[in-house]
């Protein structure tokens, strides 16, 4: 797993969609955006940490409550990603957008993230 830097944040929220440094990182790619109190990710960070690399999956996650950017973060992913709940993640296959979801197991996100 891979931590989204504070740069690459910054500038989904300036062009309204991560770059093509997240979303192109590999064929499918998965990025959890998330706050540290979500017992759901919590949950899902344990299977997620566990899982062996694959060349052909990267994930990215962000804690955005814990970072210096918090409050327009989560007013960017709730207003312009229509979506208020946490864990949420989006799933690209070759850089674009193919699903999204909310808390999931790890059958569903291996599923939805199209390498299963």
């Amino acid at each position: 797993m891979i931590k989204l830097s504070r740069d690459a944040c910054l500038a989904a929220m300036a062009s309204g969609e991560f770059g093509a440094e997240v979303t192109a990182a590999a064929a499918s790619v998965a990025v959890v955006l998330t706050q540290s109190w979500c017992s759901q990710w919590r949950w899902m960070k344990g299977y997620l940490e566990k899982m062996p690399s694959r060349a052909d999956l990267a994930i990215f996650w962000v804690e955005y409550d814990n970072e210096d950017f918090f409050e327009p973060f989560m007013a960017f992913k709730e207003d312009r990603f229509d979506n208020r709940e946490v864990p949420y993640v989006r799933y690209y296959r070759n850089g674009k957008l193919s699903k999204e979801s909310n808390f999931t197991d790890q059958r569903g996100f291996l599923r939805l993230a199209g390498v299963e």
